[in-house]
């Protein structure tokens, strides 16, 4: 079966804001964000591509427009299963003042059991999300062939649930997984089981430096509601 490359948008003017955005409109990526998409082409340049599925929020379409402008024959698609959790109230929140809540607490360590109010719960987030990737595979599969490459670009809580879900691990473990902006993630998927094979690729390791003091902004590493 096919390849599946999950890239998370670029980094987005709510991740330098330190903001929970959900499906929040207007949300761009930032300086960096947009530079991170420019360079997205050359470091997949020698896969062979053959469709794109994006999340149909701004900062996904923009991520992926230079790759886009770089192979005017790929064809790209909207799927709103793979658009960011609806974080309901809490869209648009900061992450900081988010800390407080008794349910931020059950969203780090027990997110199984998390449902955001006015959203929706995290598991449905992770069923849907797994959903329209079997049936992408399945789509890509016979449109393309069982060793076909296509790229998905979505955002972290949904790219980290899906990566729980190919290892077999419980929802609950997902929050133990890190995908930082315009990382790449690859997960080969075979009649029997999936493999991971990249995580969180981004040829860039200066996010392993020690830091002399711990970033204000967070959720330039985790993404989502996983970002604390």
């Amino acid at each position: 079966m096919p390849t599946l490359l999950l890239v998370r948008h670029g980094r987005s003017t709510a991740n330098t804001a330190g903001l929970l955005a959900g499906w929040t409109p207007g949300v761009a990526l930032d300086e960096r964000g947009l530079a991170q998409a420019a360079a997205l082409p050359g470091r997949l340049a020698d896969l062979p591509i053959r469709e794109i599925v994006t999340s149909p929020l701004q900062r996904c379409r923009e991520t992926i427009q230079p790759l886009l402008d770089a192979r005017p024959d790929l064809t790209v698609h909207e799927d709103e299963r793979i658009g960011e959790a609806h974080y309901g109230d809490w869209s648009g929140r900061k992450l900081a003042e988010l800390m407080d809540d008794p349910l931020m607490q059950v969203v780090q360590a027990h997110p199984s059991a998390a449902a955001f109010p006015g959203g929706e719960s995290m598991r449905a987030m992770q069923t849907r999300a797994a959903e329209a990737v079997r049936e992408w595979n399945a789509r890509v599969e016979r449109d393309h062939g069982d060793d076909a490459v296509y790229l998905m670009c979505s955002h972290g809580d949904i790219i980290k649930s899906l990566v729980a879900e190919a290892l077999g691990l419980h929802l609950d473990l997902f929050q133990r997984i890190s995908v930082e902006p315009c990382s790449i993630t690859a997960i080969r998927y075979t009649r029997l089981r999936p493999f991971l094979v990249r995580l969180g690729d981004t040829g860039d390791f200066a996010s392993l430096v020690p830091r002399e003091e711990p970033p204000n902004d967070q959720a330039t590493v985790g993404g989502g509601a996983g970002a604390p």
